[in-house]
């Protein structure tokens, strides 16, 4: 007789709740495979709570409502035409929500989704969970049975499931992630290697990479050459401005030397080397967890001054961002205030009216470890110039208790704290406003509504987010909901970028970098017309 395979009817009905759910838009447009990942989650945990409930209602022995099989039988042939109306509605629907969101960012609309490819991913996705939970209800299941022979049957069940939680934690964590982060790191660690044919050592001896250089050229990794290599000359910045210097760019590898703290006086000295610290803006500038450092950020500064600045950055590793904070993050926090307190620490001794002006810049992670490089009452006494930090991620605890206790009646995604007297919110569109004028130390967080990665919380799963109020982002979709669980899931799917364009979620543009840079340090001379040239410039070199 052939065994069929028996689901639950609660969790059925549940996972095409949830799976119906994710299909509404979210922050930015999800490709079709990332939806049918996002879906086949969603309808996974929509349906291990309907399990769950049901256990729980014969647990607590509550009466089931009296049928006859007939009855029940008829009972789940309405469960699962309810299901698949939901679902085939939701997807007809869902062409419309990814538009809704296309439009808003100028990206071309589609005319049809793709419900086949979503619905064969998302069965995948939900047969591999199931097969994973099946798997860990016969470990269960076999140690408690082997157990009631001697203790009592619900101390054998709890037993075999703390040796089922153990086998599967050390099989992910301890056998597949370390083999993971092994392979990935050797990659990576090899791409930090290669040095492009196009990118040679700089020829002049007085920068940084060239003959009388402190750091080797090989010695600063993939994304330190291109740094130093792809920025605006003094011919680029001569043609906006009509005069220009060649801006000041040294990076450290993480090859440079052995310690962080040798790394950062590395920097120092190269930095003392070439006259650094008698450039009008000193800027340090900490990467992205790969060592990469967006080149518009630095590129609009340097025009913005006529190339009379000097950057400083100090990789810290070669792995991407979250990968890098989950395998090392004491050691990468330890690099980033490292650099901070020997730079800091030189600037602080010179002349108050000879030395530069003192910035700190840093994207997403680079936000994150930027903000943890120094404490508040260290410089209090002789506090740096201010700090530009763009896409700062959720987890950033100053982003996240000044966003927390904004003023009333500012929006979530672009609020105001304290009046604008220290720090200021801007976006694509502007913003950096106060109801005080700005002071001297000045923070200034560049967010899109549109970023995921701002804007995601775990509460969410349980609480409708505040930046979902009107009025609401120019770049979030009117058709956007808060459903429990579900919203969260597909903020987390948002977190792959995908093609999102420049200037939406998680990409930040020169031209929004133009902004941030002009209300938070006020370069003077330049007119509205001069700007504009610059952002068609700044568009045209990050193409290099």
């Amino acid at each position: 007789m052939r065994k069929t395979i028996a689901f639950s009817v609660s969790g059925l009905l549940l996972g095409a709740v949830f799976f119906a759910f994710s299909l509404t838009p979210s922050l930015i447009p999800r490709p079709t495979f990332v939806q049918g990942i996002l879906s086949g989650v969603a309808f996974t945990i929509g349906y291990s709570c309907g399990v769950f409930f049901r256990w729980l209602w014969r647990y607590l022995q509550i009466p089931d409502i009296p049928l006859t099989l007939q009855q029940r039988q008829w009972l789940k042939r309405l469960v699962a035409a309810f299901g698949a109306c939901l679902i085939l509605g939701f997807l007809w629907q869902s062409t419309h929500w990814q538009n809704s969101v296309r439009v808003l960012m100028g990206m071309r609309a589609v005319s049809g989704g793709s419900p086949v490819t979503i619905g064969v991913v998302s069965l995948v996705v939900f047969l591999f969970f199931r097969s994973m939970g099946k798997g860990f209800h016969r470990v269960v299941l076999v140690v408690s049975a082997r157990l009631q022979k001697s203790i009592p049957d619900r101390v054998a069940i709890l037993a075999g499931l703390l040796v089922a939680l153990a086998l599967y934690w050390s099989l992910l964590s301890g056998v597949l992630l370390k083999l993971g982060l092994y392979t990935v790191s050797i990659f990576y660690e090899q791409l930090d290697q290669i040095t492009a044919e196009n990118l040679p050592p700089p020829q002049d001896p007085y920068k940084t990479g060239g003959s009388d250089s402190l750091l080797s050229w090989g010695s600063v990794g993939r994304e330190g050459r291109r740094f130093m290599s792809l920025g605006p000359t003094a011919e680029d910045i001569w043609e906006i401005a009509g005069e220009g210097v060649d801006p000041i760019r040294v990076y450290v590898g993480l090859h440079s030397a052995e310690t962080p703290q040798q790394r950062a006086l590395l920097a120092l000295e190269e930095l003392k080397r070439v006259k650094a610290f008698e450039r009008e803006i000193l800027l340090i500038a900490t990467p992205v967890g790969d060592g990469w450092i967006d080149p518009g950020a630095v590129n609009s500064l340097e025009f913005l001054y006529r190339g009379d600045v000097a950057t400083v950055a100090v990789q810290y590793s070669y792995l991407p961002g979250p990968i890098a904070l989950f395998t090392d993050a004491q050691a990468i926090r330890k690099s980033a205030r490292a650099l901070f307190e020997v730079i800091y620490d030189h600037w602080e001794g010179l002349p108050v009216g000879t030395r530069p002006r003192l910035y700190l810049y840093g994207l997403s992670l680079g936000a994150k470890l930027s903000e943890g490089s120094f404490e508040f009452f260290d410089v209090i006494d002789n506090p740096i110039d201010g700090a530009l930090w763009a896409g700062p991620p959720f987890s950033m605890s100053a982003w996240r208790l000044i966003t927390d206790n904004r003023d009333p009646g500012t929006p979530a995604w672009l609020p105001q704290f304290k009046g604008g007297e220290v720090v200021r919110f801007g976006n694509q569109y502007g913003g950096y406003l106060g109801r005080e004028p700005w002071g001297r130390f000045r923070i200034a967080f560049l967010q899109h509504a549109s970023d995921p990665i701002v804007f995601f919380d775990f509460r969410w799963a349980y609480r409708r987010p505040e930046w979902l109020e009107c009025p609401r982002g120019p770049d979030v979709s009117p058709d956007l909901r808060w459903f429990p669980v579900v919203t969260m899931l597909q903020l987390l799917a948002d977190f792959y970028v995908g093609d999102t364009p420049r200037d939406f979620g998680h990409r930040y543009t020169p031209a929004g970098y133009t902004l941030a840079w002009v209300a938070l340090t006020e370069p003077p001379d330049w007119s509205e017309a001069e700007l504009q040239r610059l952002r068609a410039k700044l568009k045209t070199l990050s193409k290099r």
